[in-house]
C-alpha cells in the first residue's frame, strides 16, 4: 500500500501531466482551413494543396514535463506516469514536425502501421481492411440510401440532443455544426461538433450516439470527474488506439454499425497505405472519390490521411488505422475477459481516457481509493446477459476450424 507523502506526489505529479496534455491537441493543430478545399476543385482537383501548419510553442509543455520528471519516484505508479510522461512528449514532437518526413516516424510510433502486428503475432490491420472490402463486394449494393432519406448536420444535431439529454442529463455535450473538421463528428465532455455539408442516414445517427456519445464523451466526463488521478481525463495519442476500438466496438455490439460505415474505416486504412507506399493526395482523392458519394466526402476523408504529413506522399498521418486496430483489441479484451469470468472488471475501461495497457495499474489505483467509479456507462456494459452469450458462443466458434466449415457450406449453394 501507498503511504499518504506518496499518494500526495502521484496526485501532484498526474495533475501537473494532466496540464502539458491540454497544449498538445494534435487533431487541433493538424485542421486545414476551408479555403484548401475550395482552392483544390478550383484547381480542377488537379493541384496538390498548399498547408501552411502554425508553429508550435512546445517551451510551456516542456517546462510541465520537466517538472513531472523531477516528482517521478520509483514505484509502479512512477512508472506508469513515466509512459505517460514520454507519450505526451511525443505528441509534442508529433505536431512540432507537421509537413516533414519526420513526421510519419513519429506518427507511426504513436497510432502503428497498417501492416504492424496485431497481437496474435501474424494478422494485421491491413489484412482486415481487406477482408472487409473483399466481402463487402458482394453486398455493395445493398446499404445505398436514396438522397430523400439523408439528414442534414443540423437535422442530425436536433435528432441527438434529445437523445443525449437522457443520457447525460445537465452534463450534456452542446452539439455544434462546424466546417472545420474532417470527420463527419468529434466529441469531448463538453461538445459534439458535427461537420457542416456531410450528410447522414439514420444509421448514422444511432452509431454517433453509440460512438460519439456513449463512449467518447462518457469517457471524458468520468475522466473529468476524477479528483485524484487527473490524468484520466486527458486525451492524447497513446489513448486513442483503444479510445475509438472501444466506440467502433460500441457500434459493433449495438447492431448499429453498417456496410457502409465498415467500407469507410477500411478505406481509410488501404489509403494510409498507398500514401506510405508514394501516393499523393491526388491519388488518394480519386481513391476516394471512386467510392464514395460525394466529391467532398472524398476529400475529407483524403484530408485525414494527409493532414501533417507530406502531401506529395510517402509521409501520411496514420491515426486512422486505429478504428480497426482498436476494435479487434477492445473485441478480444472482451471475449478474454468473459471466457475468464472477468467482465465486471472491465468496467474500469470507462474511468477515463485509459489504453488497454493501463488496466494493470489503474485496477491498482481503484485498490489504494485513487480512482472514482464511472458514473457513466453504455447500455450495452451494464447488459451481463448480451455480453456473456455473445462473447461465449463468438469464442466457441473463434476456436473452429473455419477453412474447413466454410467449404463444406459453400457446396451447398453451387450442388445443383
Amino acid at each position: 500500500m501507498l503511504d499518504q507523502k506518496d499518494k500526495l506526489r502521484l496526485i501532484k505529479l498526474a495533475n501537473i501531466l494532466y496540464k502539458a496534455s491540454r497544449k498538445v491537441r494534435i487533431l487541433s493543430h493538424l485542421n486545414w482551413p476551408s479555403s484548401i478545399r475550395y482552392n483544390f476543385f478550383r484547381s480542377g482537383s488537379a493541384k496538390l494543396p498548399n498547408i501552411i501548419y502554425p508553429t508550435f510553442d512546445g517551451a510551456p509543455v516542456r517546462h510541465r514535463l520537466d517538472k513531472a520528471m523531477a516528482l517521478l519516484g520509483d514505484t509502479p505508479f512512477d512508472e506508469w506516469l513515466k509512459i505517460k510522461l514520454h507519450n505526451i512528449e511525443a505528441g509534442m514532437n508529433l505536431i512540432s514536425h507537421c509537413g516533414k518526413k519526420e513526421f510519419f516516424k513519429i506518427s507511426s510510433n504513436i497510432y502503428g502501421l497498417p501492416k504492424g502486428k496485431l497481437r496474435d503475432g501474424k494478422t494485421t490491420p491491413l489484412d482486415l481492411a481487406n477482408k472487409f472490402s473483399s466481402v463487402m463486394e458482394y453486398y455493395q449494393n445493398s446499404s445505398r440510401v436514396s438522397n430523400k432519406d439523408l439528414m442534414t448536420a443540423k437535422e442530425v444535431g436536433e435528432m441527438m440532443e434529445k437523445k443525449i439529454k437522457g443520457i447525460f442529463g445537465n452534463e450534456s455535450p452542446e452539439i455544434l455544426v462546424v466546417d472545420n473538421i474532417s470527420a463527419k463528428a468529434t466529441a469531448s465532455s463538453k461538445r459534439i461538433r458535427l461537420r457542416k455539408g456531410a450528410s447522414f442516414t439514420k444509421k448514422d445517427v444511432d452509431q454517433l450516439i453509440n460512438h460519439e456519445a456513449l463512449v467518447h464523451v462518457a469517457t471524458s466526463l468520468n475522466g473529468r470527474a476524477q479528483d485524484k488521478i487527473k490524468l484520466l481525463g486527458a486525451n492524447y495519442g497513446a489513448v486513442t488506439k483503444t479510445q475509438e476500438g472501444l466506440a467502433v466496438f460500441s457500434e459493433f455490439i449495438t447492431g448499429c454499425i453498417d456496410i457502409e460505415r465498415m467500407n469507410r474505416i477500411s478505406d481509410r486504412v488501404v489509403a494510409i497505405q498507398m500514401a506510405i507506399d508514394g501516393a499523393s493526395f491526388i491519388d488518394v482523392y480519386r481513391y476516394f472519390k471512386d467510392r464514395t458519394r460525394l466529391k467532398t466526402d472524398a476529400f475529407e476523408n483524403a484530408r485525414r490521411v494527409f493532414r501533417g504529413g507530406v502531401v506529395s506522399g510517402g509521409a501520411p498521418f496514420t491515426k486512422d488505422i486505429v478504428y480497426l486496430d482498436g476494435m479487434i483489441r477492445v473485441h478480444n479484451l472482451f471475449r478474454a475477459a468473459v471466457n475468464k469470468g472477468k467482465l465486471n472488471e472491465l468496467e474500469i475501461l470507462f474511468t477515463g481516457k485509459i489504453d488497454l495497457n493501463d488496466i494493470p495499474i489503474v485496477l491498482k489505483m481503484k485498490k489504494e481509493g485513487l480512482i472514482n467509479k464511472p458514473k457513466y456507462l453504455p447500455f450495452w456494459m451494464k447488459d451481463i446477459d448480451r455480453m456473456v452469450s455473445y462473447f461465449s458462443f463468438s469464442g466457441f466458434i473463434s476456436s473452429m476450424d473455419h477453412e474447413i466449415t466454410d467449404n463444406y457450406y459453400e457446396k451447398l449453394f453451387y450442388n445443383n
